[in-house]
């Protein structure tokens, strides 16, 4: 056994390569790009994996492992060079994300293998391992061909890696790194003092049975003994809960960061979402969820909320803010979708297809051109002129209307449209009125009774905003009054959290009626650009704290600085605060690189980068600053 250090940073790592550093098993790559030529290829790749997990599980030894697979292969120089640049490519996600921290741990690594040197060393060199701490089996060669490997090797027979370890009398804490039951043996053989089971790759129930401790990334393995350029906290043990069915591109995205990442195709209720995030640091919801109050006082780990759609009223903004839980959403991404949806209800409604659909459907016939009109010449009415308002804008004149619009904010008119000064205005000049507003207070009830009256006697509404603008009884009367010619309406103040659920309003069974189930941006495109979207935004935040797209933080969007340790710190907006913060770092002696604040009414945000390494209970003091509601310590 390995003596125990005196000093808690003298940690050797010793780690495996094969589905480790690399995601794949480097024996059975070559033995693919060897085989390429072979009728046989596939058969005899599955014989040799199936050897390579018999090894792996303990069930025979490595030199016969190696024997019965190289004895099926004609391994030339040309497929080692094929190989390595292969493994390249292959490198395990968390190792490419954090290359420079692994080259800043390189004089604390060991690479031991039952692979071969030809392939491991040139991928570990990649990453600042230097040749003499690599240690792998050999090929033997013959010119251009491998006739066999050198089985003197220790690496080459059972219970090889442990002697290979012990043989290097490493100082210090000697910690065993893989995922197979040879590097468990490694501990077990008294040659390290501790075995992490590495899973980011493949996790196997023996060998994790057997494990000290168990790692998804190596960010988690250097965060676990506090090494230089570990992550304040690894994203490996970080949960992104998406509800909602966001689009998989966001899941991707996440995973590809390194996030354990739970998918949900329903909504989440309130008290199944405060059972549920417990121990989440990102949420991803659509319109559905809603966070509220009593869910945040439950988020025990909460980092961030992305609304994968456009709307964020579905979420209490301030108690977010009071809590330190920056929100996204994508206030632009199916912009599109939403305007070819109008556009296209607006032709139906006017040419009555609903009904003539309806009656087809039923069995019937009635071709007639009563009350079915062109919509080229007609006015439309848009209300809230914002993206998706000027976007129809620009659409609707193409076909021929003519556009008029109010907004309560001063916008610039594209094309020919002009702006009413009053809804009244509007609603009297219009033959067709769409809605596109935001779900402020003030809009809830927007178009009720009264303001159904001022509309032109058969013109149509479209409601693709939200469900509590529109007095959906009062619509329904008028409808029904032939007051109203027709609406359609994608949301609803109540709807169901699930596709499983019933729906009822007052619209249903309506004469010219479009009612769709809030799919105004369900798109592919819309759905997939509103997935990279908000997640790179969170992941942004996550990494270096830019709140840019944040919509209840103060915005800064600093690059991060190399070689250089960055505090964020939200706090209350009260005096004094920069000052308590700079305090603490002064006497810390701790230069400051780059620092930048913003403020809003409620909340101010510090960023702060320093140039040296600090003390643990530096931390605790910038938490202690009066006013501080959450601090972070990036890296």
């Amino acid at each position: 056994m390995p003596r125990t250090p005196k000093d808690a940073d003298a940690v050797q790592l010793v780690f495996d390569f094969d589905s480790t550093i690399v995601s794949v098993e480097g024996l059975d790559e070559l033995a693919r790009i060897a085989l390429a030529d072979d009728p046989d290829r596939e058969r005899t790749v599955e014989a040799i994996e199936a050897i390579t997990r018999d090894g792996m599980s303990g069930a025979i030894g490595i030199d016969e492992s190696l024997r019965r697979r190289l004895a099926m292969l004609t391994i030339e120089r040309k497929h080692v060079d094929a190989v390595v640049r292969l493994l390249r490519k292959r490198l395990s996600p968390s190792f490419r994300r954090h290359a420079a921290a692994v080259k800043r741990n390189a004089d604390r690594i060991h690479v031991v293998s039952s692979g071969f040197r030809e392939y491991v060393e040139p991928v570990c060199r990649d990453l600042g391992i230097p040749p003499e701490r690599i240690h792998c089996n050999a090929f033997t060669w013959k010119g251009q061909r491998a006739v066999g490997f050198d089985a003197s090797s220790p690496l080459a027979r059972p219970g090889g890696k442990a002697r290979a370890v012990r043989a290097l009398r490493l100082p210090g804490r000697v910690v065993a790194i893989g995922d197979g039951i040879t590097d468990a043996e490694i501990r077990d053989d008294g040659a390290a003092h501790e075995f992490v089971a590495y899973c980011e790759n493949v996790e196997r129930e023996s060998v994790v049975a057997r494990a000290d401790r168990v790692a998804r990334s190596v960010d988690e393995v250097l965060w676990l003994y506090r090494l230089p350029g570990s992550p304040s906290f690894p994203k490996s043990r970080m949960t992104a809960l998406l509800c909602e069915n966001v689009h998989a591109d966001a899941a991707r995205a996440l995973r590809d960061e390194g996030y354990r990442v739970e998918t949900l195709s329903d909504a989440l209720g309130e008290d199944e979402l405060e059972r549920a995030i417990r121990g989440v640091s990102i949420l991803g919801i659509r319109s559905k969820t809603r966070v509220t109050p009593r869910v945040l006082a439950a988020a025990d780990r909460l980092l961030a909320v992305g609304c994968f759609c456009i709307g964020t009223d579905q979420v209490d903004l301030a108690a977010s803010a009071a809590r330190g839980v920056a929100v996204f959403n994508a206030p632009y991404s199916n912009t599109r979708s939403v305007v070819e949806m109008a556009i296209g209800e607006i032709v139906m409604l006017m040419r009555r297809i609903p009904d003539a659909n309806r009656l087809l459907h039923d069995g019937g016939w009635r071709k007639s051109a009563t009350g079915c009109t062109e919509v080229r010449g007609k006015v439309l009415g848009i209300v809230g002129y914002g993206h998706i308002g000027s976007q129809l804008s620009i659409l609707a004149e193409s076909m021929g209307m003519q556009v008029v619009y109010h907004d309560l904010e001063e916008r610039l008119a594209l094309g020919n449209a002009r702006k009413c000064r009053t809804l009244a205005e509007l609603l009297g000049k219009s033959d067709v009125v769409s809605l596109h507003v935001d779900g402020r207070a003030s809009n809830r009830g927007l178009i009720g009774e009264r303001e159904l009256r001022k509309m032109r006697a058969g013109a149509i509404l479209l409601n693709l905003a939200r469900g509590q603008v529109v007095d959906l009884a009062a619509l329904a009367a008028s409808i029904r009054a032939g007051h109203v010619g027709g609406a359609a309406v994608d949301v609803f103040p109540e709807e169901p959290l699930s596709n499983r659920d019933p729906f009822d309003c007052p619209l249903r069974g309506l004469p010219n009626v479009i009612l769709t189930p809030h799919v105004g941006g369900s798109t592919a495109e819309a759905q997939q650009a509103i997935g990279e979207f908000v997640a790179a935004r969170l992941v942004d935040f996550v990494n270096t704290g830019s709140t840019s797209g944040c919509v209840n933080l103060p915005t800064i969007a600093s690059p991060p600085v190399p070689r250089a340790h960055r505090f964020l710190h939200l706090h209350r907006n009260q005096p004094g605060v920069l000052a308590a913060v700079n305090a603490v770092l002064a006497k810390r002696r701790l230069n400051i690189l780059g620092q930048a604040l913003r403020t809003d009414d409620a909340m101010g945000y510090l960023v702060t980068d320093v140039d040296r390494r600090y003390a643990a209970d530096v931390v605790d003091e910038l938490k202690a600053v009066p006013g501080t509601v959450r601090l972070r310590a990036l890296y």
